[in-house]
C-alpha cells in the first residue's frame, strides 16, 4: 500500500505536521506520522527509512527546526523524494533550520519549502503532486481543489468589493 510518510524531529513540531497530514487526508491520501531525530536518534532514523519503504511509502516529508538535517539524513538513505519544510522556534525563527535543509550536495536532493504552516501544507500538495504522476484520479482530485481555491477567492474578493462600494 503506497503512503506518505511525515517525519518530524520532535513532538514541538506536530501542531504544524497537522496542517499535511490534513491535506493528504483530504486527498484520501494515506500517511505515518512518527517522530524521529537526525541528531537524537540517527539509528532508528535510518531503520525507519528502509521499513517505510519496504511497506510501501513513495514520499518523505521531513520537519524539522534548528540544524534541520533531518530531511538531508532521509534523502542520504533513500531514492525516494524527500520533502523538507523547516520548522521556526529558534533564535533567528527558523532561518537556521531554512539553511540546514535546503543546502544539499548535489545529488542527494531536498525539495526545501516554506518555513513553518505555509511549508507544511505545501509538502502535502507537492507530495499529492509526486503521487498523481501515476494517478489520474488523484490528479483530478487536485484539479478539483485548484478550481475550489479560485472560486473560493472570487467569493472573497466579491465580498470585499461589495464592502468597498457600499
Amino acid at each position: 500500500m503506497s503512503f506518505v510518510s511525515i517525519i518530524i524531529g520532535s513532538k514541538s513540531d506536530y501542531e504544524i505536521a497537522t496542517e499535511a497530514a490534513k491535506i493528504l487526508s483530504s486527498f484520501g491520501v494515506s500517511y505515518e506520522l512518527i517522530i524521529s531525530s537526525a541528531h537524537r536518534s540517527p539509528e532508528r532514523t535510518k531503520n525507519y527509512i528502509k521499513d517505510a519503504e519496504n511497506r510501501g511509502a513513495n514520499v518523505f516529508i521531513c520537519m524539522a527546526g534548528m540544524a534541520a538535517h533531518l530531511a538531508g539524513a532521509v534523502a542520504a538513505n533513500t531514492i525516494k523524494p524527500v520533502i523538507g519544510v523547516p520548522m521556526g522556534g529558534s533564535a533567528i525563527d527558523g532561518v537556521d533550520a531554512l539553511y540546514s535543509t535546503v543546502q544539499m550536495p548535489a545529488g542527494i536532493p531536498v525539495a526545501t519549502l516554506a518555513i513553518g504552516k505555509a511549508g507544511a501544507k505545501n509538502a502535502a500538495y507537492l507530495a499529492i503532486q509526486i503521487l498523481a504522476l501515476s494517478d489520474t484520479a488523484l490528479g483530478m482530485k487536485l484539479l478539483e481543489d485548484r478550481e475550489k481555491q479560485a472560486k473560493n477567492l472570487e467569493e472573497d474578493s466579491k465580498k470585499i468589493e461589495v464592502l468597498l462600494k457600499g
